[in-house]
């Protein structure tokens, strides 16, 4: 693994619940709107990747290849979407570790299934028992996370 990509990942680990707390508090300023707080987060994520596309050189020629695309390949901005709107709604309901620990299960299953299968071209990796424990454990997390102060109290 290469470590810069790794701590790219850890990274955006971090920024995570920072998004979501700032979201929330955009929320707020905009009467408790989730709807428009998610909107006004795409907009400034838009205009930042625009000025970068720009700045960094990218060819906007190829765009013109959009006609050719599948229509499920448009469909990740609008899973972007479902996810800053659920995080923004969910954060001040379950607490940001306990939400983002839901998250990250969901995350880890639903990736060792595109490992497995190779869904969408991904590449194909086995799923073993290493893993199957990687995957327990972080189940065990979330259960911990959301429910260990229940169980382990005096």
């Amino acid at each position: 693994m290469n470590p810069v990509f790794a701590l790219v990942a850890f990274a955006i680990g971090v920024v995570v619940p920072l998004q979501a707390a700032v979201n929330n508090q955009l929320k707020l300023l905009l009467g408790g709107s989730t709807v428009l707080a998610a909107m006004i987060s795409f907009a400034v994520g838009t205009i930042s990747l625009a000025l970068l596309a720009v700045f960094s050189g990218q060819k906007f020629s190829g765009l013109s290849q959009l006609v050719r695309g599948e229509w499920w390949m448009f469909i990740g901005g609008l899973l972007g979407a479902f996810f800053v709107f659920g995080t923004t709604l969910l954060a001040p309901r379950l607490g940001v570790a306990a939400m983002l620990s839901l998250i990250i299960a969901g995350q880890v299953c639903a990736s060792l299934l595109f490992d497995r299968f190779g869904w969408l071209a991904m590449p194909l990796r086995d799923i073993n028992l290493p893993r199957l424990a990687g995957a327990a454990l972080v189940v065990a997390g979330v259960l911990l996370v959301n429910f260990g102060d229940k169980w382990f109290s005096r």
